[in-house]
């Protein structure tokens, strides 16, 4: 393996002429162009294992957890979060969140979870 070429004297020279207050400012500033994109990613992508995961911390027992995410996969809703889900129907009804999730699973407002996150409207009630 070669010896890297050293020209830290070079590279670094933009740096040299700030005071510490500054190079902690530019230092903050490139850990912030790392960190964005991956908070970005964090954001807008989810999976199953990270929903289940979720429905677990929410009180969920594991085949529940799985269940519900299967579900409402099916529905092409994970990216709203099942968690997020599963609270809005909860609020929506009156319901602790676990009674909610128990609820969906049994089938039971999955209109209200389409009216909700797709914008369907249901012209039966009309």
């Amino acid at each position: 393996m070669k010896p890297r070429k050293d020209d830290f004297e070079v590279r670094s020279k933009h740096l040299q002429k700030m005071s510490d207050k500054e190079l902690n400012e530019y230092f903050w500033h490139l850990v912030e162009k790392v960190v964005d994109p991956l908070i970005e990613l964090a954001r807008t992508h989810t999976s199953p294992s990270v929903e289940r995961s979720v429905l677990l911390r929410m009180g969920f027992n594991s085949m529940e957890s799985t269940k519900l995410v299967d579900m409402i996969f099916q529905k092409g809703l994970l990216g709203k979060g099942a968690g997020h889900i599963v609270w809005r129907i909860a609020r929506e009804k009156n319901l602790d969140v676990l009674t909610a999730g128990r609820e969906l699973i049994a089938g039971k407002y999955w209109e209200d979870v389409d009216r909700i996150f797709k914008g369907v409207k249901n012209d039966a009630k009309a």
